[in-house]
């Protein structure tokens, strides 16, 4: 039988990590900001199939499409970008990149947070999302901006992690287009 003390010390804890977990809303707003030119910073993240994957990838000639996402709801605007570069067949690679920046506890709760998204996801596309914790996230986050956060970051990245070409307002179909235009002209 539990004793009151332990229940109320367990839903103190319940409390305080439940608070915990809430504040991913609560980080440090930076305003967006226009990144076309910059290099994308180095960082390193886990695939939901558990593989290492570097970011920019300088071993893949290919030209990368991210889609960073800094909240849970943003999934909605990732979805249309993915499904209209898949159907637009725009010849890049492609990588959709939650991106999880701050507390020290997100990075504790990482493997629930990763078999979450695996429940959602079917495992052919696990290879393509990439999410990045702790200071890595915050590193895109400082480099991108989070304003807006249930806009996804569409980056076009070159071999060297230069960006080429950026949005972070939203899906839009004529963006989709010019997005599909530029990687066509520029990488024939």
């Amino acid at each position: 039988m539990l004793t009151h003390r332990f229940k109320l010390t367990l839903a103190i804890t319940l409390l305080a990590l439940s608070l915990v977990l809430g504040c991913t809303s609560c980080q440090s707003k930076i305003p967006n900001q226009n990144v076309v030119g910059s290099t994308f910073p180095s960082v390193v993240g886990i695939n939901l199939d558990g593989i290492e994957i570097s970011i920019p990838d300088r071993e893949d000639p290919r030209p990368t499409v991210l889609l960073i996402g800094y909240l849970q709801d943003a999934q909605f605007d990732a979805d249309r970008w993915l499904l209209g570069l898949l159907q637009a067949e725009t010849p890049v690679r492609l990588l959709e990149v939650p991106t999880i920046p701050g507390l020290f506890m997100e990075m504790l709760l990482a493997n629930t947070i990763d078999n979450g998204m695996r429940k959602g996801i079917p495992f052919e596309d696990w290879a393509v999302v990439v999410t990045l914790y702790g200071d890595d996230a915050e590193y895109v986050k400082e480099f991108t901006g989070n304003t807006g956060g249930n806009n996804i970051r569409v980056a076009l990245l070159d071999q060297t992690g230069k960006v080429l070409w950026f949005h972070d307002r939203g899906y839009s179909a004529g963006k989709l287009l010019e997005l599909d235009r530029f990687v066509r002209k520029e990488f024939r």
